[in-house]
């Protein structure tokens, strides 16, 4: 049997930028075995498989794979998957479009919009963030970095439904010169409540533009070109700080530039008193093929 795909990059207005996904629209019938097969054969970050929605309340169900497992939840693949619906016309088109969509960890909402001639899309989720204690110490953050102690300014654990370990840089530069330890990698993070590594450079005050990469090994991923799911656990993280006042807490993330796959994404935590009550994420997404 033949099933129909396309691939779309995420977090980018513009082709062979962004982080590249592939979907089958339409997958009712492969097992999860198949679709493990697939995603290893496309061997992009992630690839999304639409089925049946179990819930009449929403619009679809969508199982997410890195080449290596599935995923209960992401944000790049979620973007992407509901622009990329959109775009072939699978939903009825509207301006903006909100498409719920079934995914392992519970529904995600993404509203999609025609945007510069181009197609935007801006996942939200629950406020519900998670921020243990224990993360590593920027010394041992700094040997799986490869980077010297001085230079992680600091590290902490984060999750807005994927964990993350992140750790603050103190430039650009040191970003782009950070080449994965593994032996310090397995000591310190693969076994930790994140072995996923986000780390930045810039400010983390409200509107602040930070410039990122991600690793998760754990997952078969190398480096990720844009990463929304840590980028919404970031943002809300920093949004949950008692000296964080206000309503509403945005950051800027660039990403993927010294794979030269560059990421623009739009962040975003919602609060009100001291609680946060959702976080989204945003970006554009490029069309580039489709095929079967």
């Amino acid at each position: 049997m033949k099933y129909a795909f396309q691939i779309v990059d995420v977090f980018s207005s513009t082709p062979f930028g962004g982080n590249q996904l592939a979907i089958l629209p339409d997958a009712a019938g492969i097992s999860t075995e198949g679709m493990q097969k697939i995603a290893r054969e496309f061997n992009f970050g992630e690839t999304t498989f639409v089925l049946p929605k179990n819930d009449s309340a929403n619009n679809f169900r969508v199982r997410i794979f890195t080449p290596r497992v599935e995923l209960d939840f992401a944000g790049h693949p979620s973007v992407g998957t509901a622009c990329a619906l959109v775009m072939k016309q699978h939903v009825r088109l509207s301006d903006p479009v909100r498409l719920i969509l079934e995914e392992n960890a519970g529904p995600v909402t993404v509203d999609v919009a025609q945007r510069n001639g181009g197609f935007y899309g801006k996942l939200t989720l629950s406020g519900k963030i998670d921020t243990p204690t224990g993360a590593p110490t920027p010394a041992e953050l700094a040997a799986v970095l490869s980077v010297e102690p001085a230079e992680v300014n600091q590290a902490f654990f984060a999750g807005a439904g994927v964990p993350f370990c992140f750790a603050q840089l103190s430039s650009n530069e040191v970003v782009d010169r950070a080449t994965i330890n593994r032996a310090a990698w397995a000591t310190t993070l693969s076994r930790a409540w994140s072995p996923h590594i986000f780390f930045f450079a810039g400010n983390l005050r409200d509107g602040g533009k930070l410039y990122a990469r991600m690793w998760a090994p754990a997952l078969g991923i190398e480096e990720d070109s844009a990463t929304g799911a840590a980028c919404a656990g970031l943002v809300g993280a920093m949004a949950s700080k008692p000296d964080f006042g206000g309503t509403a807490y945005r950051l800027s993330i660039q990403q993927g530039v010294s794979m030269g796959r560059r990421s623009e994404i739009d962040a975003e935590a919602r609060k009100s008193g001291s609680v946060v009550t959702s976080v989204s994420v945003g970006g554009a997404t490029a069309y580039i093929a489709s095929g079967e």
